[in-house]
């Protein structure tokens, strides 16, 4: 089975990258640039759930025959995957962590009674859900924790954005910012996404010099070392 992996930046589709070996084929998109690696394509699809759900969806349409390429199948799978914040201590600094539930936190309407979400407004989606036995199955392989990873257009930077959003989401073990753009586009082409993230720094107030960028990096090249076997052999029918 073919797998889609849409990072962020080009410092993250490395990370992922490396856990294959090799020098990965390079194979050009219309404004991106493919990392294939055996049944792999490794996509840095830029920051942000717009940029993130613009280059999955390209991606996804491209599989057939992307240019300059063989044809070589459609993808069975897609995984955004990437850095984040943690709401510790449920998530240490590089540490993983699996989405039990892709959420968009921050789609909705501000009112005086406080935020509500896009579904609150009688339209739109706010949740996606990866399938739970693939959850299950890459969270015993990388040694992650499992559970609702927010998706957010702006980074929290302070205690009380923090506190609001455990208060709004209950159990969310992490916050990043592509991982509801990459479902949402994997959705509509009725292909199953997963979340995987290593923890590089804390939710909460902004803190460059506390952050562990390299070792986050370092999490992500052993986690996708780890569940490439499980990613690769997963058969949606099976589960």
């Amino acid at each position: 089975m073919r797998v889609l992996v849409v990072t962020a930046v080009p410092v993250e589709r490395d990370a992922v990258t490396r856990a294959f070996g090799g020098a990965p084929e390079s194979v050009a998109l219309p404004g991106a640039e493919v990392h294939r690696c055996g049944a792999f394509d490794v996509l840095a699809g830029g920051a942000g759930p717009a940029a993130a759900a613009a280059a999955t969806a390209f991606a996804l349409a491209s599989a057939s025959r992307p240019p300059g390429a063989p044809a070589s199948g459609p993808y069975g799978l897609v995984v955004s995957a990437g850095i984040g914040g943690a709401f510790t201590p449920l998530t240490p600094l590089g540490s993983l962590v699996v989405a039990s539930g892709i959420v968009a936190a921050d789609l909705g309407a501000e009112t005086r009674d406080g935020f509500l979400p896009v579904t609150a407004l009688g339209f739109g989606r706010d949740r996606f859900t990866p399938p739970p036995a693939l959850v299950r199955d890459v969270a015993a392989a990388a040694g992650a924790a499992a559970g609702p990873v927010l998706t957010v257009s702006t980074v929290t930077g302070t205690a009380e954005r923090a506190a609001g959003l455990l208060a709004a989401h209950p159990g969310a073990l992490a916050e990043a910012m592509e991982g509801f753009g990459v479902a949402e586009a994997a959705d509509r082409a009725g292909v199953p996404v997963l979340e995987l993230r290593a923890v590089s720094n804390a939710v909460g107030p902004r803190d460059r010099d506390a952050w562990r960028i390299g070792d986050a990096l370092a999490a992500l090249t052993d986690a996708f070392g780890k569940t490439a076997p499980v990613l690769e052999g997963w058969n949606r029918h099976d589960h």
